[in-house]
């Protein structure tokens, strides 16, 4: 017997003063936490269901209401219970960009989507003392605290433990791969290599999983946005190529470049630092997806072995995909793509 669900079924039906409600689940996700759409007298709502042994809600509830407070379209809390670890919310629909992603609305939801994203790192200047400080030039110290204050860092050593995930689950454990010393070697380089990238981008506040499975159409206010208690304080090109080289959705380079590069100027209209010098720019972009994809098949693999979740497997090759295709066009990333070769990993885009 599901224990977890009959406390959320006994919750919601107090808290909504209900006899009776429909419970279904509303999506599946790569954590412990689970989703459940609730109607009663004709309204439709959000039941999460999260361990507070594994996850925390706290964090979710903080973002949402400092994220909602930008203007961004995600959900409100309307009930929460963080004993048991039960949240009420209001729901965005069931319209996933995933699954209305095509050549006839992708102009449309990818511009809806990046003008959210600028609105939510314009966000880390709204705020007095970090605006302040960044108005007047001065030292990024005052700024730093600022966003210490509420979100992580994303540091040096987060970025490595990411990427290790590569290496331990999707090498070794998936693939059965030992490694040679002088392999290793080369994933050592090829991190600090991609470590420095990301940490001499300006810091931003970063959603960290800005991609076509967390964000929903909806009627006004495109996107609804959700899945966005991880975030960090981090590198201004990370939630943009997580948009736009999605591991679940794939597009020219060409195009994505386009984009890329409309998003940056936009970015500094609106008073984002992104970045005055468009092919550095167009770099780091590139060098911070090779790094999240590298942490994403690491991932994927560890939802397979260690939380009997097989179903992210098959994106791997598209994952690993762009790894390869990037790395292949910058010189300083040869050795990485030389080493996947000699791997043999899946790839395909």
């Amino acid at each position: 017997m599901d224990n977890r669900f009959k406390a959320l079924e006994d919750w919601l039906r107090r808290v909504l003063d209900v006899t009776d409600c429909a419970i279904r689940p509303a999506s599946a996700d790569a954590s412990f936490r689970r989703y459940f759409r609730v109607t009663t007298d004709g309204r439709t709502y959000i039941a999460v269901d999260a361990p507070p042994a594994k996850e925390d809600l706290g964090r979710f509830i903080k973002v949402a209401d400092r994220f909602g407070r930008l203007g961004l379209n995600v959900p409100q809390i309307l009930e929460q219970d963080l004993k048991q670890g039960f949240l009420l919310i209001t729901d965005l629909g069931e319209r996933l960009y995933l699954r209305h992603l095509n050549e006839t609305t992708v102009e449309r939801l990818y511009g809806d989507a990046m003008g959210a994203l600028i609105v939510l790192q314009a966000g880390i200047f709204a705020d007095d003392e970090a605006g302040k400080a960044h108005e007047e030039g001065k030292s990024s110290a005052a700024a730093d605290r600022n966003k210490a204050a509420w979100l992580p860092d994303y540091d040096e050593g987060l970025l490595r433990r990411e990427m290790e995930l590569f290496r331990e689950w999707y090498l070794g454990r998936h693939l059965g791969l030992t490694l040679t010393a002088s392999q290793h070697a080369v994933l050592d380089k090829m991190y600090e290599l991609l470590i420095h990238s990301a940490l001499e981008q300006p810091k931003v506040w970063v959603h960290r999983d800005y991609h076509s499975r967390n964000l929903m159409v909806t009627d006004a206010n495109n996107p609804g946005i959700l899945d966005f208690q991880d975030a960090v304080c981090g590198p201004v090109t990370y939630d943009l190529v997580s948009l736009l080289r999605d591991c679940y959705i794939a597009w020219p380079r060409d195009r994505v470049e386009g984009w890329a590069k409309g998003y940056r100027r936009l970015a500094l209209q609106s008073g984002v630092p992104v970045c005055e010098d468009e092919a550095l720019f167009l770099k780091w972009f590139d060098l911070m997806g090779v790094q999240r994809h590298l942490k994403a098949s690491g991932i994927f693999a560890r939802l397979n072995h260690r939380d009997g979740k097989p179903g992210y497997l098959k994106d791997i090759p598209r994952t690993l995909g762009y790894v390869l295709e990037t790395s292949a066009r910058h010189e300083e990333l040869k050795p990485l793509h030389a080493l996947l070769r000699e791997l043999k990993v899946p790839a395909a885009v």
